[in-house]
């Protein structure tokens, strides 16, 4: 079984730092921000920046993640990423040094280090009840390389020549201001005398003042000259150090590098989303398909979810479905009511969805979509001499060229800058082109006349509490528009619902 990637099936795409045009309006560019801000130098941002086209591809990763929710799994990778931390640290410290012995001292132990980390992986995953296919090829190649010759060499010359720098012994001489070195003759070791000496002074537990010496600090001029008095004395012991980094000057399996930095991906998002749990918040594995029916069980806003995770307030889930000829959701209701978050979760789910990644919710189903497109208010830029409607039009015309049956379109409060008539015709030209492309549309309006435009719409508005209509519950619901939302939303625009004026009144 061959194993090339833990994150692609086959050849993997290349890399792009750009992210794409939706991010900023699904909030998904801070999701990911948090997911990668202790993972910096993995450099994982590309693997989120890059959708998965193929349903294999999606479900080769949704079968590590499941395999990843065993606990003894997860501890030995992140085991082998701490330890492959310091191999890159020890390797990048032997490259800053000057002196050659010190250089080649701080190699080997990078050297030892990482025949330490690629051991115990392979000893703690090895009776692990492993069903991913990416998971399973990776630890048999993991055992193959555990028995490969350049690492048998590696692992045996490193703990041969790390024995034999052990094992040397020396005294240092200071006498009128000169330095002499010579080898250890069997005399007294006076620190463990005066160890002896004051033991019977000590009294329980006490401060330690010693300290250690930095690991990054190179050495002065008088500790390099003992260290190559020290090698001259003991010429065979540091020609076997000199020897094994020659021979295993690139000692780190490519496989493995790659391996180390591709796992993070799913480490750094199981480990976002397991705060986000702690609310009592579901994540599942969609089913995600090229049929057209999609569903969604108490699902939410992962952005809004994260930013609230150490705060009270609860997350309000909902639910949706579209089936058969339905294709569109005109989301409508009154202002503050969760219809913007209705329709960003609505795009996340479907992103997060083509990354193989676990999605909020109980359970659900999506489409394999090949672009999400957005298309969200923005404040009019006084430098933009077309103008706001222009501007909206030219996003739009924009969107409908390059959208197809199999994209995810996300409208929200389009032609707010134009009269109601204007903006109804405007509306319905764009909605008939939509629907002639058959994708899937979430359109957040107040404009009631889309709920019912045709047998691919579906009306759904968000709701207030009956007692209350001040009060938003959060929840969409399907529903036929009434009309009731706009002109509720019109009366706070201008201040001049019941509770405005009397505010107004009294104040």
């Amino acid at each position: 079984m061959n194993f090339g990637s833990i994150l692609f099936d086959h050849d993997s795409p290349a890399e792009t730092a750009q992210q794409p045009d939706c991010f900023p309006d699904l909030n998904l560019d801070q999701v990911i921000q948090a997911i990668t801000a202790r993972k910096q130098e993995y450099n994982l941002k590309p693997f989120y920046y890059t959708p998965l086209k193929e349903i294999t591809s999606i479900r080769y990763r949704q079968e590590i993640m499941q395999d990843l929710t065993q606990e003894a799994l997860m501890a030995a990778l992140k085991t082998f990423a701490e330890l492959m931390v310091r191999v890159r640290r020890y390797l990048n410290l032997s490259e800053k040094l000057d002196h050659l012995h010190h250089k080649q001292g701080w190699f080997l132990e990078a050297a030892l280090v990482y025949s330490k980390a690629v051991v115990d992986l392979g000893r703690d995953i090895s009776s692990l009840s492993l069903r991913s296919k990416g998971l399973v090829a990776f630890r048999q190649h993991l055992n193959e390389y555990l028995t490969s010759q350049p690492f048998e060499s590696l692992f045996a010359e490193a703990k041969k020549v790390k024995e034999g720098l052990g094992r040397i012994r020396y005294c240092i001489i200071l006498q009128n201001g000169t330095v002499r070195v010579r080898r250890y003759e069997g005399e007294i070791d006076y620190s463990v005398e005066v160890e002896k000496t004051f033991a019977k002074f000590k009294q329980g537990a006490v401060k330690d003042y010693r300290r250690e010496l930095s690991k990054s600090a190179g050495m002065n001029h008088i500790e390099a000259q003992i260290l190559d008095f020290v090698a001259r004395l003991f010429p065979e012991e540091f020609a076997a150090l000199d020897q094994f980094c020659r021979n295993h000057q690139d000692f780190v399996a490519e496989t493995l590098r790659r391996f180390d930095r591709e796992i993070q991906f799913y480490i750094a998002y199981l480990d976002f989303i397991a705060e986000v749990k702690r609310k009592g918040l579901s994540f599942c594995l969609p089913s995600v398909v090229k049929e057209k029916h999609i569903y969604a069980h108490q699902t939410f806003d992962i952005a809004l979810a994260h930013s609230l995770r150490h705060e009270r307030q609860e997350i309000v889930p909902n639910d949706f479905y579209l089936k058969h000829k339905e294709r569109i959701m005109v989301v409508s209701g009154p202002n503050q009511g969760g219809k913007t978050t209705f329709a960003r979760m609505f795009g996340q789910l479907h992103y997060l969805a083509t990354l193989g990644c676990p999605v909020p919710g109980k359970d659900a189903q999506l489409s394999l979509c090949d672009h999400v497109f957005t298309h969200f208010e923005r404040e009019e830029d006084l430098r933009n001499l077309s103008g706001k409607l222009q501007d909206d039009l030219e996003r739009i015309h924009h969107i409908l060229n390059h959208a197809t049956a199999d994209s995810i379109l996300i409208l929200n409060e389009v032609f707010s800058s134009t009269t109601f008539e204007d903006a109804v015709f405007l509306s319905k030209e764009i909605m008939q082109q939509i629907s002639n492309l058959d994708a899937y549309c979430v359109w957040v309006t107040f404009l009631d006349e889309l709920a019912t435009f045709n047998e691919k719409t579906v009306s759904m508005v968000s709701t207030v509490k009956p007692d209350n209509a001040a009060e938003r519950t959060y929840k969409i619901i399907r529903k036929a528009a009434d009309g009731l939302a706009y002109a509720l939303s019109l009366a706070e625009k201008h201040r001049l619902t019941y509770h405005q004026i009397m505010e107004r009144i009294h104040s």
